[in-house]
């Protein structure tokens, strides 16, 4: 798979299959790729924080907003929630800022995701307090991102941007749309 082939694939997935297993060893690589990706100053203050087991998938789940554009969705049904997260944080005793480091290291795992099968969502709405506190995390680690993975259920297709609309949406049979600019557009 090219690059270009790489990055059609890793979509926003919100929705999974709830039987399927993401094990520890996984997640282990997808955060040892995270874990190599560039860092500002090469300060390295990102730190990460394994969930797989179903009493702390339970946790996590309650705690994140799941698609701002869909208003009448709360989120995927039982059948359909990730089975696994990489909560995402930055060590505050190293970095006060930390740059993009973040978005590097999330995009990364997501192409690591998608090359064994997952597919994943990088979710920012996130009650970090209450996700701090239940997951016993030292005040030290600050909550950046929560990575949601699983085994995708849902298509995501890409669209092209119409009247300047960049809200995705759902269509009734389910599928996924996502409005992209064209090149045009972006090109400078």
């Amino acid at each position: 798979m090219n690059i270009q082939e790489m990055i059609l694939k890793c979509r926003s997935y919100r929705r999974f299959d709830a039987s399927y297993d993401i094990y520890k060893n996984e997640l282990l690589q997808l955060v040892n790729i995270g874990r190599l990706t560039p860092s500002a100053r090469n300060m390295q203050p990102l730190k990460y924080k394994i969930v797989y087991t179903k009493k702390e998938c339970d946790i996590v789940f309650p705690k994140l907003g799941w698609a701002g554009y869909l208003k009448d969705w709360a989120g995927p049904e039982e059948s359909e929630r990730p089975t696994a997260y990489i909560i995402v944080m930055k060590d505050t005793e190293l970095a006060d800022d930390i740059f993009c480091d973040d978005g590097l290291a999330l995009q990364a795992m997501l192409f690591g995701a998608v090359e064994i099968g997952l597919g994943g969502c990088i979710i920012g709405s996130i009650n970090k307090e209450a996700l701090s506190q239940e997951l016993a995390i030292d005040k030290r680690y600050e909550i950046r991102y929560v990575l949601a993975l699983g085994k995708p259920v849902e298509q995501v297709v890409i669209e092209k941007v119409e009247d300047n609309n960049i809200r995705y949406w759902r269509s009734e049979d389910g599928i996924h749309h996502v409005p992209k600019r064209s090149i045009e557009e972006v090109l400078i």
